[in-house]
């Protein structure tokens, strides 16, 4: 077929490459092509078989744009997916001339048990960490950095074997090694690895199921059997491109952590979902000065779950998920376990912002939120000169709009956005995109704008407050 002037699609959305999918009809969203006669419109392809023809083989023709900058569409019910299944997809897209795009391809995994309950792990901190070359090594263990977007980079030539040492101060008992290495790659992906351990960081042995040979990845989740040792070292033998790059590493010791302590007096949980597990905002602050009297306490993400909530001393007045500046995919989903087990199962009140209001959807489905293919940030459209965005009441009876204007503006600040709602939750409020959900049984609330930021026109400021009145009721 001849080249015509069409781009791909770029899958560079959810399901990004090699993520898990965690359930059967997982939302497949994409960033448009350009180019063409007219309108164009999109042919999808899945199949367990990289050459697309084997009996598992799905497709949807005819598929319009979501919008002018991304197309979603759901698998449907009657297509479920085969669970534990490495699925292969790839889009094209066709104009009204029937010209085409070349395919783009992707892959995921499907296992829809990965999510069900906590990691069952907590993170090891790092005291030391050098290399054989190269700089900025301390970007591997920058957990402030919330992009994951800073990195470590051997100096070239690329001939000799690099490594990584790391000191973890103590000897821990290791059980998972978390990587994610050159997010735009292939260049620079590791292509061949091993761990190594060692309990004086001078004699080395091998960490048996760490051998890694042809890595076409820059996500690796590497689980093994516990194994105590003070020093860790990652040998990497071969790379994609002229010198390999790490974004980040973090490693898992086996166990819980300990059950916070909490006030005596009526509190918040807040979940600090920054990859730190801090909050993006001072939303801590926000809701001690609501005048409702309330206590806040902040749990990071990797360390809450259902149990953690269980056995805390007394029980909180609500549960408040903060938001999140960093992009999913380059994120350890796993660790938001505990936070989706919570949603899923507790009946204590909840709210999720921001990047809480999406977790409260990807508990049900990690791929039903994704990249809008722009960035709302409202105070950048101000400097621009831009009109803030208005958010359109849609259940205006519902009490947690109480002193809220229809058609408000409030601060936003994200690019992703909930991309498609399950059916246990309603949409509230809208602007181009869902902007507030509640759940159709339980007193849970979701809202992609930030109430709690401080700004002459945040008209949205009541939300919280009017939350955290209904919790105390409950």
């Amino acid at each position: 077929m001849p080249k015509t002037n069409i781009t791909p699609p770029k899958l560079d959305n959810s399901p990004k490459l090699d993520i898990i999918a965690t359930n059967r009809q997982p939302l497949l969203s994409f960033f448009n092509s350009q180019g063409g006669v007219g309108k164009l419109n999109y042919e999808i392809q899945l199949d367990t078989s990289l050459k697309f023809n084997s009996n598992n083989r799905i497709g949807y023709k005819s598929v319009k744009p979501s919008n002018d900058l991304i197309t979603s569409k759901l698998i449907e019910e009657k297509h479920q997916l085969k669970d534990k299944k490495q699925y292969f997809w790839r889009v094209r897209a066709v104009d009204q001339k029937g010209d085409t795009s070349d395919w783009a391809e992707s892959r995921f995994f499907m296992d829809t048990k990965s999510d069900d309950s906590f990691m069952g792990m907590t993170r090891v901190p790092v005291q030391k960490v050098k290399a054989s070359s190269g700089f900025n090594v301390k970007n591997i263990i920058d957990w402030d950095d919330p992009g994951e977007g800073s990195f470590w980079q051997a100096t070239p030539p690329g001939s000799f074997t690099k490594w990584l040492e790391f000191d973890l101060g103590r000897p821990r008992l290791i059980s998972r090694i978390w990587m994610l290495s050159a997010l735009q790659g292939p260049d620079n992906w590791l292509k061949s690895f091993v761990w190594q351990k060692s309990s004086n960081g001078k004699n080395w042995s091998r960490i048996s199921g760490t051998d890694i040979e042809n890595n076409n990845t820059f996500r690796n989740i590497i689980d093994i059997k516990p194994t105590k040792a003070r020093y860790l070292r990652l040998v990497i033998d071969g790379w994609h491109g002229y010198a390999p790059q790490i974004n980040e590493i973090i490693f898992y010791s086996p166990g819980r952590p300990p059950v916070p302590k909490v006030p005596n007096q009526p509190y918040v949980l807040v979940v600090g979902n920054q990859h730190n597990g801090f909050t993006f905002s001072e939303l801590a602050a926000h809701i001690e000065g609501t005048g409702l009297g309330l206590k806040t306490i902040t749990v990071p993400r990797y360390e809450v779950s259902l149990d953690m909530v269980k056995k805390l001393r007394n029980r909180p007045v609500a549960i408040v998920l903060s938001g999140n500046n960093a992009d999913y995919p380059n994120q350890p989903m796993f660790e938001y376990n505990g936070e989706f087990e919570i949603i899923r199962g507790s009946d204590i009140p909840i709210l999720g912002i921001c990047c809480g209001h999406q977790m409260l959807c990807a508990a049900y489905g990690y791929t039903y939120i994704g990249s809008m293919g722009w960035s709302d940030i409202s105070s950048m459209r101000l400097e621009d000169h831009l009109p803030l965005s208005k958010i359109k009441i849609k259940k205006p009876n519902d009490p947690i709009f109480e002193n809220i204007p229809d058609n408000f503006t409030a601060p936003e600040v994200h690019g992703w956005s909930v991309l498609h709602v399950p059916k246990e939750y309603q949409v509230i409020a809208e602007s181009d995109y869902v902007q507030a959900i509640r759940h159709k049984t339980k007193l849970i609330y979701g809202k992609q704008f930030h109430a709690e930021i401080k700004a002459t026109y945040n008209q949205g400021v009541p939300y919280i407050k009017n939350f955290l009145k209904l919790a105390l009721k409950n």
